[in-house]
């Protein structure tokens, strides 16, 4: 939940995936403007290693399965700091590889075969 001052941002990579999502947002904020409830919203297009947030600003970072497609996690975790206020926290689910995977299931074409 979101108090009435706070606000939700959502990041995406892909121009697509931000137009849809600002589209959604457009049809929730309809729906909830004739029950009196609105919320603040705000879509940007942006990467997880380069966040378009200014410093010190968010108090929870969410993350469903995006650390993992980043080639500088590192770089990641470094922004999410920095996008954090003091105090802040990050929910993060995400694939983990806990032993090191067999030469031969390191490629996309052997996991494919």
């Amino acid at each position: 939940r979101v108090g009435k001052s706070g606000t939700v941002l959502g990041v995406d990579m892909t121009s697509e995936m931000v137009a849809s999502a600002r589209k959604n947002v457009r049809d929730v904020k309809a729906q909830k403007s004739r029950t009196g409830n609105r919320g603040d919203v705000s879509i940007r297009l942006g990467e997880i290693e380069y966040l378009p947030v200014a410093d010190n600003l968010v108090d929870v970072v969410i993350s469903n399965c995006v650390v993992n497609l980043s080639l500088d996690q590192s770089r990641v975790y470094r922004e999410v700091c920095r996008v954090l206020k003091p105090g802040g926290r990050i929910c993060n689910s995400d694939v983990v590889q806990i032993h090191t995977l067999p030469e031969s299931l390191r490629t996309a074409e052997a996991q494919c075969a």
